[in-house]
């Protein structure tokens, strides 16, 4: 079953992007540039590795399974802060948890809220189609069937909440929400997260949101699940959410982020990361706590992110559909075969960007909605992001 399971997944979109790419040398005389993958480049703020520094006393215990009191007071307070939260709505030692990175979060969750049957029929895992490819394999290695909903220009590249077949919400397990949405930089206003909030608890599933891109954005900060679980009442009830000090905070190889909010899946989940989840170690989660007490970098961090956005917006102008993201760090590119320009970016220019197609699966009518696409990573420093787009101009026209 477990084989069967894992030749339903496919392979993910960074395996089948080697393998379009595979024997395939560039013919430009470029440096290659790697505009495919989502891993932040600025530098991480100085203040991790010198936290580090100071607790490589702690590399010789084992770390605990819950974190430490202090990172989960400091996710908590952080929480509070940047959501504006009641006082105590967040619980730190009945509400957090930490993880070795919101990909273990978001695939490791589903295994303990998709039941066997739901309804007396096989669960539905809700996800947003383009998707991340974590959401998926969470949904088939769990037992649920994934439910694929459309996020396209017509529906402001969020799902249409009102399109949900009654069917699927009355099977549905689990619901991920990315926002700000990768790839398309969307963002879920209040409102939409109220009411996806109302239909979690009316068809008693698990709202799952993952935000690990919550602090890069453009104008307004994005609200959250939590925020709007607040404008509800203040329960966490079927509600959680997810953070990472990935993007915010330039550090992807601290592998450390956290789930919050509902304390009976907090509880749960830790009763299962505590058989096969990896913990933190002590000096990294050290490090993160002091991550989450600390906004000047993450200022600083997105002001980079937005001259980028400038760049983006001077070099490639009305072309490829382009439009400036609200959020998020990717391009979302109509560049009308999204397989077939990766290849001659690669080729002509030494780029490497993702085909959309990749990252999203036919809807009911056989159409894959990411097949005229490219996402393309916007992690660089700007003057190595308008270069690249300089090339893409060149060798796409």
């Amino acid at each position: 079953m477990l084989n069967d399971r894992l030749e339903a997944l496919g392979d993910n979109p960074f395996y089948r992007l080697a393998t379009l790419l595979a024997g395939s040398q560039p013919r430009a005389n470029e440096t290659p540039l790697m505009m495919s993958a989502g891993e932040p480049q600025h530098a991480p703020p100085a203040l991790l590795a010198e936290t580090v520094a100071r607790n490589a006393h702690l590399w010789g215990k084992y770390p605990g399974n819950e974190g430490s009191p202090e990172f989960r007071r400091a996710v908590a307070a952080w929480l509070g802060r940047r959501y504006a939260l009641p006082e105590g709505m967040i619980d730190p030692d009945r509400q957090v948890l930490p993880l070795s990175g919101t990909k273990e979060g978001l695939y490791m969750l589903a295994q303990v809220a998709v039941p066997a049957e739901k309804n007396g029929r096989r669960p539905t895992v809700l996800l947003p189609n383009p998707y991340y490819h974590v959401y998926s394999a969470a949904a088939v290695m769990s037992g649920a069937e994934p439910v694929f909903l459309s996020a396209t220009a017509e529906t402001g590249f969020l799902p249409d909440l009102d399109a949900i077949p009654e069917e699927a919400l009355e099977r549905c397990a689990v619901f991920y929400l990315c926002s700000p949405a990768n790839p398309q930089g969307a963002l879920a206003g209040i409102d939409y997260l109220k009411r996806l909030i109302g239909l979690a608890r009316q068809y008693d599933f698990l709202l799952v949101a993952d935000e690990c891109y919550a602090e890069i954005y453009d104008g307004a900060p994005p609200a959250g699940a939590l925020e709007a679980a607040a404008a509800l009442g203040g329960s966490t009830d079927h509600v959680v959410v997810m953070h990472s000090l990935s993007k915010r905070s330039s550090a992807p190889g601290i592998r450390c982020g956290f789930v919050a909010g509902c304390p009976d899946l907090i509880r749960l989940f830790a009763r299962l990361r505590s058989y096969g989840g990896p913990s933190v170690p002590m000096p990294l989660l050290a490090a993160a706590t002091a991550l989450w007490e600390e906004e000047t970098h993450v200022t600083e961090n997105r002001a980079l992110y937005r001259q980028k956005f400038d760049v983006a917006e001077r070099v490639l102008g009305k072309r490829y559909s382009f439009y400036r993201p609200p959020g998020g760090f990717f391009l979302w590119l109509d560049v009308g075969d999204g397989e077939e320009a990766t290849r001659r970016l690669w080729s002509e220019a030494a780029i490497k960007v993702v085909p959309g197609g990749y990252v999203a699966k036919p809807d009911a009518d056989g159409r894959n909605i990411g097949k005229p696409y490219i996402r393309v990573a916007l992690v660089h420093d700007a003057e190595t992001v308008e270069a690249g787009l300089g090339r893409m101009v060149r060798t796409l026209g």
